[in-house]
Formats: structure tokens, sequence, C-alpha cells
């Protein structure tokens, strides 16, 4: 790994990484064919995500790209400089809105620069919005990226004003929040023990008065594209590694063709049962973040094989997850009587599409549905390979030394903060996640907690994780030395949440993003209530700002109380009190502190933000039959995005 270069470029706030898959070139080729396969079908979603973040992203993705191609004009000068870093921003961010703000972002160069760049492209190249003439869409084309007004925000959490109207996001067309909340309030739900969840794959328009709803399936909504993610998969099918895989895979085809979500759950409840694949994959309409009202799911892959030695960490976890569960801060009526089907591993990442690239998660936990992870359990992953890309990346960059207190606080960072890195990754996934329990009556978190839902249930999940770091169990279990690596992950957990995530949010805007949200509400949280007996100081010295924690043992207390009240929130279905504590501790930011953590960032040179360089994966034929996968690892970002868009495009 040490001759691996992990970091290719850097611009705006962004930088490129790659990741190792190691051991690829010891699988088997079978392994290695599934891999080809299940890649195959992680790229072609990839018009999706980009036509669900925004309905224009895949006409101006076009259009930009047909600039990059053909341009005629001197290309080393500032204008198209400042052109291609737009473009750059564009695809890491799948769109025009920023990828953690949600708000949108421009080019640096003036309209008139920018227009001149489209005039010197091909102007056969561009695909127009109508009927227009070429001249009247170069006019709407820069107006829709310049103007500040239009489309501001993917993604609105504004309680006091419509989340569907002011969102951007291409769930919804002509539909209010009451038009949507309604219909789904509305809707029969076949089996209410088992209650598929509502409006996951599909848009919500309405045309003539009337509400449809646009299914994500073969012969629906985003067709063109399924057809194509099926054509893979049921080549992968064949070569599946045992019948609970093949049973797994055959389902996620069978909900692609239908898009009925009861095949969904019963899809979830096969690939729960898939414990022993060395190659797996996540594939399909996931995670709700990305929805004003927590209910839709953009497209996401990752296709990944097992990091066997880490996975012994992780099993560890998952085999002692009723412990966890039974000894757990939260009210004994809110917690799961038996913990059932929780397994864990970590994995390497060999694949990543859609909404979990170029940016990605470092652990999943799966199926989201409440009444599957109460009845049949969850499946946690933590993604290796992803985390050891971002602390190489990260190591001596001058963070730790700017930001933390003292000596000793850097100290235990370099010892142990890998370790207890990858324990919160663990713990948040497997234990937080598949944690607690609804009382009865009360609906799904995405119903009852409706734009607070997501950042509720990773304060709930990052919580649990804070709770158990510094317990004595995880020294018993062999997972830590000693406690060290847990008052290492509280030092790490309180200067990233409360200063250094800061560096994302622009000076004078909100947080917006669900789990910058839930890291703030945490530590603010903890001390505002911690206040009294001077548990976390905020000091200053040589005019900069630190927090330092005096006393652990009561920090862990404090976080062990705001579990009990957010599974509470959680458990109860009550908004107001999510609103109240969101609202409260996650969302405002102190001006003055922003301004000094920006300040002192921008004095280090790093981008906040990084994304991801996909291996690539070419197979290698005798005789007209495969025989073989190469892996090769690119380090141009630009050439990639280019080679996606040519050969993983159906939507335009």
């Amino acid at each position: 790994m040490t001759d691996f270069k992990i970091l290719t470029e850097q611009f705006a706030d962004i930088r490129i990484l790659r990741y190792k898959v190691p051991g690829f070139e010891n699988l088997s080729f079978e392994k290695k064919r599934l891999i080809y396969f299940f890649s195959q079908a992680a790229l072609w979603g990839r018009d999706i995500i980009y036509d669900q973040n925004y309905k224009y992203n895949l006409l101006i993705r076009y259009n930009l790209e047909n600039v990059l191609k053909t341009y005629k004009g001197k290309r080393e000068d500032e204008p198209y400089k400042q052109f291609l870093i737009y473009i750059k921003r564009f695809w890491f961010s799948n769109g025009i809105h920023h990828h953690y703000s949600m708000d949108k972002f421009f080019p640096d160069c003036t309209i008139n620069e920018f227009k001149s760049l489209l005039k010197n492209s091909d102007i056969s190249g561009f695909k127009l919005f109508g009927t227009e003439s070429i001249n009247d869409f170069i006019e709407e084309f820069t107006h829709l990226i310049f103007n500040p007004t239009i489309d501001a925000k993917r993604l609105s959490l504004n309680t006091e004003s419509d989340l569907v109207f002011n969102s951007a996001c291409n769930f919804y067309e002509n539909i209010s929040q009451k038009d949507a909340e309604e219909f789904y309030i509305n809707q029969n739900v076949p089996d209410s023990g088992k209650p598929i969840s509502l409006g996951l794959n599909s848009k919500l328009i309405k045309e003539n008065g009337q509400i449809k709803e646009l299914t994500y399936k073969l012969g629906g909504h985003y067709s063109s594209t399924i057809s194509k993610m099926i054509f893979w998969l049921e080549k992968a099918v064949r070569f599946t590694e045992n019948k609970a895989q093949q049973q797994a895979l055959q389902k996620l085809i069978d909900f692609y063709k239908s898009g009925d979500l009861k095949e969904f759950d019963d899809y979830c409840l096969l690939w729960l049962k898939d414990t022993l694949s060395t190659v797996d994959i996540i594939h399909g309409f996931i995670e709700t973040y990305g929805d004003p009202l927590g209910r839709k799911a953009t497209y996401e892959a990752i296709v990944s094989i097992r990091d066997e030695e880490s996975t012994k960490r992780a099993e560890t976890i998952s085999k002692n997850a009723d412990w966890f569960e039974q000894n757990s801060f939260t009210s004994p009526k809110h917690k799961k009587e038996k913990i059932k089907g929780v397994t864990a591993k970590a994995i390497f990442a060999v694949m990543e599409a859609g909404d979990c690239s170029p940016s990605t998660p470092i652990g999943v936990n799966l199926p989201n549905a409440d009444w599957i992870r109460a009845e049949h359990g969850s499946k946690s992953v933590s993604i290796s390979n992803i985390i050891d890309a971002y602390q190489l990346a990260s190591k001596d960059s001058g963070v730790l030394e700017e930001f933390a207190y003292s000596k000793e606080e850097i100290k235990l960072d370099r010892l142990f903060g890998n370790n207890a890195s990858k324990l919160h990754v663990d713990l948040h996934e497997i234990i937080g996640h598949g944690s607690g329990k609804l009382e009865k009556g009360v609906s799904e978190p995405n119903e009852s907690l409706k734009n607070y839902a997501s950042t509720i249930e990773e304060a709930r999940a990052d919580l649990v994780a804070l709770y158990y770091a510094t317990d004595q169990k995880l020294i018993e279990l062999g997972l830590m030395p000693d406690e060290k690596t847990g008052i290492c992950e509280y030092n790490s957990f309180i200067r990233s949440s409360l200063l250094t995530q800061l560096v994302r949010v622009e000076l004078g805007k909100d947080i917006e993003e669900s789990h910058m949200r839930n890291r703030q509400l945490i530590a603010n949280w903890v001390f505002d209530q911690g206040k009294s007996e001077n548990v976390i100081e905020r000091v200053k010295r040589n005019g900069n700002t630190y927090f330092v924690i005096h006393d652990y043992d009561k920090l862990r207390l404090l976080f062990g109380n705001l579990l009990k009240e957010v599974q509470r929130i959680k458990s109860t279905g009550d908004y107001k009190a999510a609103k109240h504590l969101v609202e409260n501790f996650g969302v405002k930011v102190d001006t003055e502190l922003h301004k000094e953590v920006l300040e002192r960032w921008k004095k280090l040179s790093i981008a906040p933000h990084s994304g991801f360089i996909n291996p690539e994966y070419t197979p290698i034929f005798e005789d007209h039959k495969m025989v073989d996968i190469n892996i090769t690892y690119p380090n141009n970002f630009t050439e990639q995005m280019l080679s996606y868009s040519q050969y993983y495009s159906s939507l335009i």
C-alpha cells in the first residue's frame, strides 16, 4: 500500500482519492467474474442518481461534456480552467447542487465567458431543452446555470416553508408537501404488521389535477436503465457462490421487473440470509436522505469482497449484540426482547455507484425497514479499504495538530485513532442501527418523524457507539487494549463535531446534511448539559478555540441520557421532541467560531470533502471465452467520468 498513490488531485473543496482492493488478484476466476457482472450492473444505474437529484441534470451533464470534448478555444485560458473545475464539481455531486450542503453552486467564470465557451464548442453537439434555437438555448442554459434563484436547493429542510416545493430534487412534480403527505396517508397497507415502504421506488406527479405514482421498474419509470441492470444481474445469477445468494439475487431481479415493494421486502429477507458469500452487492433504491419527506430512495450500489481479518472484529460485536442491547441506557420498554439475525462483516469495496460515488459511506446497515430489523435482524458492513484510504490521505495533513488541544490528545490519536474509528463504525452500524424497537401502533419513523427521521436515526446509532466506546466489555472481547481507545474516540468526536466539520458548511449557512446535524446535535447537547460540572470546557488559547474534555465518565453518562431520549423519540414517533432537538442543537452555527475554523483550516490547504475514482475491471478472453478479469487503478477523474457517460448512459 505504501507505493499506491491515494491522492490524485484537489480542486475547489474536493480531494479525489483512490482505493485499493487487497487480495483481488488471489480470487478465483469465478469470483472475479461475479465482481465484473455486479460492477456492470452497478454502473448502469449511474444516470438514475443524476435524474433523481434534479430533473435537468442529465441534459446539463451532456452539454457540459460537449464543451469539454469539443471546445475550440484556448484551454490554458482562465475561463476554461474555471469551467473545468465546475464540471468536476458537477460530476462529484452528481449534479448542480453541492453533495453536502445541497446548495446550488456556480462556475467562477463570468456569464459572458461561459456563453463564449458554449459558442466556441460544437454547436451541433448540444441537446436542447425543447424547440428553441441554438441562440435561445445558450441564453436559457446559461440562465439555468447562473441564476441563484432557480432551484437553489436540492433538499430543503426548512420547516417554515413547503419542503417539497422548495426542494429541487426530482421525486415530485407539480406536487405540494400536503399533496404528498395526504397521498401516502390514504394508501392502503396490505399488512400493517409488515408495512411496505410506500413511495420508496417512485416519483409522484400531478397531471390534470390527478396525482399519479411513476414506479421505477421494467416497463415503468427508468425502464431503459433498469433493463440494463437486469441484464447484468441475470448474467450474475448464473454464477452466484451459493443457493442463498442466488435466491436473493433472483428476487432482486423480480423486484426490478415488477416494482412491487412486497418483493423488495422478500429480497431483503433473502439477502439477510446470505452470510457466507465472499462477493456481495448492495444495489437499488435504498436510502431516503435525498427526499425532504424521508420517503423516496436514491439509487446506490456497492460491490464488495469480504475483508476476512477485520470481519473477526465485526463478528465479535454481532455475536454479542444481545448483550449490548440489554445493557443499553435506553428504557427497557424500548429495547428488543431478543436481538435476532444481526450479522456483520468488514468488506473491501470493489465498485461504487449512484449515491455512493464518488463520495462514499464508510459503513452500511441494512435493511432499513424497522419491522424487518425487529423480526429478522440486519446485516452491517464497514468498508475497510475506504476507511484506510481516508486515514492515509489525512496522515500528516496538520489537521490534528491544528485542532487538538494537547500533545497527549495528539499522541492518543496517533496510537489508537484508526482502531477507534473502525470500532465506532462497527458499533454504529451493527448495534446502533440494529437496536431498539417502536412502540405498538407507532408508524415507521419516516412517516412519524418526517424530515427529522434521518437525523434522529443517525444520532441514535452514533450515541450507541459513543456510549459503549469506553466500556470494559470491549476490552473483555479483545476489541481494544484499554479504555484509551474510547477516550481517543471521545476526543475525536467532540473535536470534529464542534470544530472541523464546520469547514464543510458555507459561512453564514445552517447545517443541512443529516449526518452533520446529528453530530452537532450530540456534541452541543452534551456540552450544554455538562456545563454546570465543566464536563467539556471551551478554551481559548493564542486566539484559537478548543473543546477540552475534563470528565470522560460523566461524558459517557450524558451520551447515555441523550441516547435514552433519542430512542424514546423514535420509539414513540415524537415529532415535536425530534424537531426541538434537531433545530435547537443540530442546525445553527456559531458565526464567529465558524469564521475562525475556516481561517485555521485555510492555512492547511486541504479540501474538506473527499471522493474516489473506482478501479476498472477488464475481461480477458481466450478463444472467445472469458478466462480472467484484470484490475487496474486509473488516476484521472475526468477520464473516468467521461468514460462512464459514454458507456453507461441510457436516459439521455
